[in-house]
């Protein structure tokens, strides 16, 4: 949903922005890369350079066009036409679903990213955002980091694959979708619904996850595992009205007015699930100092009030991580300046812990605010998507690529407060995991915004990073 998408952006490589130290990782100089490409780079970027400059935007874009382009990269790698397909469940809304064939032994492992773009102005822009351009160590464009990279990077590496003649011990299948900016239903999801068997897989890699950078040096490189639930509640309140030279105190913007300052000082209690967990007791050792401690004690089962507190004082972004959060969007009521209003209605929007239930807010709301006149209504459907597990197989892979590349920067696991299509995968009971290699600043996050861009030195180091990982992951030992 692209209302979340900036801040999902945020919250993953964010993972210790509040933090005053840094881990002693290895620096990145921004304007680093390689002095002459390796013919796999040279393949990456210019895949790279093709998306970028096919505008996939909703309104006026052509993913089947982007899909299509994919397509003929791998057809003329001599990837056999059966095994490449572009299917369309809707005009200029084309997804390509490619496999290169293993020996069966374990279930494929699905390597997904989406084509589609949010809107971009060439006006609201200091560069053409349908042009790759390359200045000052930077890749400019729209989608540069969402999500084209991934996408270049996952059949620039599929064709390296095939050149090397590596057979992994399971199908590794591409999944490039459209819609994921729009909520996924031209995309994974109907994937999932019409063609489970092409993407039916054991795991999936997706965005989500990835480096995040502070003062240049590497502060971590994060594995999403779960994300909160998008669910709004219609708050409202009805009464008969009446004449506002005769006021009464049953008046229904009071009502509501009373209910949502319950809610404002109201928080839902902490619960950490193993990404949770795992996440505060693995950024505590980054933080340090008496924080750090409180982060370790609330990983561990403290609920001092005092200590949570502190670890919630630190910022949204740890907040948001501890518990189920709930805030007003949108308020109305009354309908003349002259008359007792007879409605008042406010929209609240949660983000839901996975493993909670849609009642179970609805519930802890009407008792917050303690009110019977305010009738809570969900608004949207309720979408459950669990947690993936934190097997060892994918952390032990995902650390010991990461430390073959980058030694000392650890791995956080991370829940994203937004939404990616890693829950329709989730959900269908294929666990997905968020993870790139890509480093960004967590100072400057442009991913929606104006003039987006990745560092040149990052999508180099994201495409060897995913070839490593999927290399591990589909080679038994």
């Amino acid at each position: 949903m692209p209302s979340a998408r900036t801040v999902r952006r945020v919250l993953v490589l964010s993972v210790v922005a509040a933090a005053v130290v840094v881990s002693p990782g290895s620096r990145s100089g921004a304007g680093a890369q390689p002095a002459a490409l390796a013919p796999h780079q040279q393949l990456l970027r210019e895949i790279y350079q093709e998306l970028i400059e096919i505008n996939t935007t909703n309104s006026v874009g052509d993913n089947t066009k982007a899909a299509e382009a994919m397509a003929r990269r791998l057809l003329n790698a001599g990837f056999p036409a059966a095994d490449v397909q572009v299917l369309a469940p809707a005009p200029r809304k084309g997804n390509m679903v490619a496999r290169l064939r293993g020996t069966g032994a374990r279930r494929p492992l699905l390597l997904l990213a989406h084509l589609d773009v949010v809107e971009a102005n060439r006006e609201d822009w200091s560069v053409d955002p349908f042009k790759l351009l390359e200045q000052d160590g930077y890749f400019y464009g729209r989608g540069t980091t969402d999500d084209k990279a991934m996408a270049a990077a996952f059949v620039a590496n599929l064709i390296r694959y095939r050149q090397e003649g590596f057979v992994p011990d399971r199908d590794l299948i591409v999944a490039l979708t459209a819609d994921e900016e729009g909520g996924g239903h031209n995309g994974v999801a109907w994937l999932l619904k019409e063609h489970r068997a092409l993407i039916d897989a054991e795991l999936a890699l997706n965005e989500g996850g990835g480096g995040s950078l502070k003062n240049g040096r590497r502060v971590s490189n994060s594995i999403q595992a779960s994300e909160k639930i998008f669910q709004t509640y219609r708050l409202e309140v009805t009464n008969r009205g009446g004449h506002s030279s005769l006021p009464v105190k049953d008046n229904a913007i009071w009502h509501l007015a009373g209910g949502l300052a319950r809610l404002a000082e109201f928080d839902f209690p902490v619960n950490l699930d193993d990404v949770n967990r795992q996440y505060f007791e693995r950024s505590a050792a980054l933080i340090g100092g008496s924080l750090g401690d409180d982060f370790r004690a609330v990983a561990n089962g403290n609920r001092d009030p005092a200590v949570v507190a502190r670890v919630a004082a630190v910022g949204p972004v740890f907040n948001s991580r501890l518990r189920t959060t709930c805030v007003p969007t949108r308020l109305e009521g009354g309908h003349a300046d002259n008359a007792l209003p007879q409605t008042a209605r406010a929209v609240v929007n949660c983000r839901v812990l996975p493993g909670e239930t849609e009642e179970d807010v609805r519930q802890t709301l009407i008792r917050v605010l303690a009110n019977d006149p305010i009738k809570v209504t969900p608004v949207n459907k309720f979408f459950p998507s669990p947690a993936s597990p934190l097997t060892a197989e994918i952390m032990g892979a995902v650390e010991r690529v990461t430390q073959a590349l980058w030694p000392g920067v650890p791995v956080i696991p991370t829940m994203s407060t937004g939404a990616t299509d890693s829950r329709y995968l989730r959900t269908a009971g294929i666990p997905a995991y968020g993870t790139s290699g890509m480093f960004g600043d967590i100072d400057d996050i442009r991913a929606h915004g104006r003039d987006e861009r990745m560092l040149v030195q990052s999508l180099y180091e994201g495409q060897e990073y995913l070839y490593r990982l999927v290399k591990l992951l589909s080679s038994r030992p």
